[in-house]
């Protein structure tokens, strides 16, 4: 499969109470043609992570409102887009909404360590869309088992298609969640809900590294 193949995969699921930001266009929020911009950035990902034979995955749960679902980069707010480009061959990825740039405290934390990681990763999520509450789709809610079972031929696509040699889980459900669909990973701690510190740290014994670099503006995140 093909970074292109892929994204058209995932451009054609549907489910209900999920944003799908590589199909879904948002109202509110973004451009016309959000969702192909989304999709273009993606795959302008996956296309530079192949050629640069990137090996390591990070793994969270799932898209947050005002990270991925916005960029359509996985863990990757707006404020940190220009960054994701730059890690890989300077693609230029592009916008998708308009208004002010919103920020997401996971993502902030997030591009704080691949900074001083320096090495492409390909960041990605057990379940790759944006659930949310019936009714709200501004909410963040986690995926269900069902939901996380329809999208698994998702991720084993892109796990073949990268063919990572080391795998991280973003906290304890992306941990339990790999677990359960029988794929070994390092677990290191979620940055939310005060697991900042642990998760840095976690990340710096990794890839054994010790110093902080400070943390990008973030104004307004969550």
């Amino acid at each position: 499969m093909t970074p292109t193949d892929f994204v058209s995969a995932l451009e054609s699921a549907i489910l209900p109470h999920v944003f799908n930001p590589w199909r879904d266009r948002c109202e509110v929020h973004d451009l016309e043609d959000a969702a192909a911009r989304r999709r273009e950035n993606l795959r302008l990902v996956l296309d530079h992570a192949l050629e640069g034979g990137v090996t390591t995955m990070w793994i969270g749960r799932d898209l947050g409102y005002r990270g991925g679902r916005r960029t359509g980069v996985p863990l990757t707010d707006e404020v940190h887009l220009a960054s994701a480009g730059a890690l890989f061959n300077d693609a230029i990825l592009l916008r998708a909404t308009h208004g002010p740039i919103v920020a997401e405290r996971t993502a902030a934390v997030v591009w704080r360590v691949l900074e001083q990681v320096r090495q492409p990763v390909i960041l990605w999520n057990v379940f790759p869309f944006h659930p949310h509450e019936a009714g709200e789709p501004m909410s963040n809610r986690c995926h269900t088992r069902a939901e996380r079972q329809a999208a698994w031929p998702l991720l084993e696509a892109l796990i073949d298609m990268i063919r990572p040699e080391r795998m991280v889980a973003i906290g304890r459900d992306a941990s339990y969640a790999l677990t359960d669909l029988g794929i070994d990973a390092h677990a290191v701690r979620h940055p939310s809900y005060g697991g900042q510190s642990e998760f840095i740290a976690g990340m710096q014994t990794l890839y054994g590294l010790s110093e902080t670099p400070p943390l990008f503006a973030a104004a307004g995140c969550a």
